[in-house]
C-alpha cells in the first residue's frame, strides 16, 4: 500500500471529552431489551416494542449524560434487534425513517444540544477484509445498518463508526490490501464514518497506521491492545501519530483507554477506571510536545460510573473550576455513599470531611483524592458489619411506610445474612426491590444495588 499522508491533527480546545460504552448502571428506565428471532417471526408487534423501548432507554442515557457532564457515549448495536439478521424480520428503512423517525430525531437533538459525541463500534463477526463473499456482504450490511441509525439520529461524520481490520488469514499484508479495496465499494455515508483500531493480537498500530493513512481515514488508538500487541513506541508518540490521520470533519481525535484488570487474563477490561493513573495518563500526553489530548471512550465494566468521576478529573487537569469540582462531587458522593458505607465507616467519615471544602485550591487534588477513597472503599473485603449498618440506613427510607410484615422480612433477611445463609447481594437486592415499590429515585440512583 502507498500511504496518504497524514492529515494536521484537530487539537480540541478544552477538556477531552470523556466517555463509556452502551449501558449506563443506577440510571432507572434504561435497560436495554431483546427479541428472538421467534418471537419476531410470530408477534412482530414485539419486536416495534423492543425498539420502542430501547430508543426510551437511549433518550435516557443521553439525559443523563446531559446532566452529569459526560460528552462522550458508544451507542449499542443492539439498539434495533435482528436489525442485519438475513430473515429481515425488520424493514429498516421503514423503521429508521418512518416509525421512528421522530424518536430519533429527537434523541439525537439531546445529543446535539449537550455537546455529546456519538459512536458506535460493530461486533466481532462484521469483518471488512474477510475473503468470504458471504461474510463480507453480511458485514457491509451491519455497517449500512450502523450508519442509517447515525444518519437518523441526525449526527455528522464525526461519530464515529469504530471497526478493527480483520483476521490476517495467514498473509496479513494480502488482509490489510484486502480491507482497503473492500473498504472503497462501500456507500459514501459508511466510508464518511469508519475509523480503524489497532487490536490485541493481529493488527499493531502501525499496521493500522499504514491502512488508515492510504485510506486517508481516521485511526483509534487502543493503548491497552497497544501493551499487548506492541510495535514500538509509547502512548504519547502513537497517540500523536493516530491524532494527525484526524481532518476536521472527522471531529477531534478519539481513543480507547482502557486498564488492565489485576488477576485476570492479559487484555481484560478493569471492573472500575483508577483516576490517578488516566489523569497520569493524560498528563504524559501533555507533556509529550503533540499537545494532543484526544476525547477517550473508557472501555470499563461499570461504564457511566467510572466515566463520572474520570470526565471530571479530565475537566479539572485542563480548565480548573472549584466551584463546578465540588458542585460534582457532592452529586457522585450521594451515589455513593451507602455503597461505601457498607465497606468502611472509616472510608464514609473521611470522604465527608474531604467535602467540606467548599473553596479548594486545588480542584483536581480534591477530585483525585475524592476518587481513591471510593476506589479503595470499593475493593474494600466484604465487612458484615458494616454491610448491616449500610442496610439498617437504606432501610429507614421505608420504614415510614412499610407494613410490619415487611419490617418483620427484612429482619428475617439481616437475620439470614447474620448466619451465613444469606450473602451481601441478596441482601441488597430485597433492598432494591423495596426501592422499586416504594418509588424512591435517591436509592435508585445510588450505586449501593450495584454489585
Amino acid at each position: 500500500m502507498t500511504p496518504a499522508a497524514p492529515a494536521v491533527p484537530t487539537v480540541p480546545a478544552g477538556p477531552p471529552r470523556v466517555g463509556y460504552a452502551c449501558i449506563a448502571l443506577a440510571v432507572p428506565g434504561t435497560a436495554l431489551a431483546s427479541c428472538t428471532l421467534r418471537t419476531a417471526a410470530a408477534h412482530p408487534e414485539r419486536l416495534r416494542e423492543a425498539v420502542a423501548a430501547n430508543l426510551r432507554a437511549l433518550e435516557g442515557m443521553a439525559r443523563s449524560n446531559a446532566a452529569d457532564g459526560l460528552r462522550m457515549y458508544r451507542i449499542s448495536s443492539d439498539l434495533v434487534p435482528l436489525a442485519t439478521h438475513p430473515s429481515r424480520p425488520i424493514d429498516l428503512g421503514e423503521a429508521l425513517g418512518r416509525t421512528f423517525a421522530a424518536d430519533l430525531s429527537r434523541i439525537g437533538g439531546v445529543f446535539r444540544d449537550s455537546g455529546q459525541r456519538v459512536s458506535m463500534h460493530p461486533g466481532q463477526y462484521t469483518v471488512l477484509n474477510t475473503p468470504d463473499p458471504a461474510v463480507l456482504a453480511r458485514s457491509a450490511d451491519d455497517l449500512a445498518y450502523h450508519a442509517a441509525a447515525l444518519d437518523a439520529l441526525g449526527t455528522g461524520c464525526e461519530a464515529r463508526i469504530i471497526l478493527h481490520v480483520g483476521g490476517g488469514y495467514g498473509d496479513k499484508d494480502a488482509a490489510k490490501e484486502r480491507f482497503v479495496r473492500n473498504f472503497r465499494t462501500l456507500p459514501e455515508n459508511v466510508r464518511c464514518r469508519l475509523s480503524v483500531e489497532n487490536d490485541d493480537r493481529i493488527f499493531a498500530p502501525c499496521d493500522v497506521l499504514e491502512v488508515a493513512t492510504a485510506l486517508g481515514i481516521p485511526a483509534v488508538y487502543d493503548n491497552l491492545h497497544a501493551a499487548l500487541n506492541p510495535c514500538g513506541g509509547d502512548d504519547a508518540s502513537w497517540t500523536a501519530r493516530f491524532a494527525a490521520t484526524w481532518r476536521p470533519e472527522h471531529g477531534p481525535p478519539k481513543v480507547h483507554y482502557s486498564q488492565q484488570a489485576p488477576d485476570r487474563r492479559n487484555g481484560s477490561h478493569s471492573d472500575a477506571i483508577r483516576v490517578a493513573p488516566f489523569i497520569a495518563h493524560l498528563r504524559a500526553l501533555r507533556a509529550s510536545g503533540s499537545g494532543v489530548l484526544p476525547d477517550a471512550m473508557l472501555e470499563v465494566k461499570d461504564k457511566n460510573v467510572s466515566a463520572r468521576r474520570a470526565s471530571l478529573a479530565a475537566e479539572q487537569l485542563v480548565r480548573p473550576d472549584a466551584r463546578n469540582a465540588v458542585k460534582r462531587l457532592e452529586t457522585e458522593w450521594a451515589r455513593w455513599k451507602y455503597r461505601v458505607l457498607a465497606r468502611s465507616e472509616r472510608d464514609y467519615d473521611a470522604i465527608r470531611r474531604l467535602l467540606k471544602d467548599k473553596a479548594p485550591a486545588d480542584p483536581l487534588d480534591l477530585v483525585l483524592r475524592f476518587s481513591a477513597l471510593v476506589e479503595g472503599a470499593a475493593e474494600r473485603p466484604e465487612d458484615p458489619g458494616a454491610e448491616i449498618n449500610a442496610a439498617e440506613h437504606v432501610w429507614g427510607y421505608f420504614k415510614a411506610k412499610a407494613a410490619p410484615a415487611e419490617r418483620a422480612r427484612f429482619d428475617a433477611k439481616i437475620a439470614a445474612y447474620r448466619a451465613g445463609t444469606a450473602t451481601a447481594p441478596q441482601l441488597r437486592a430485597h433492598l432494591r426491590r423495596l426501592a422499586e415499590r416504594f418509588e424512591e429515585p435517591y436509592l435508585l440512583a445510588s450505586y449501593y444495588f450495584l454489585d
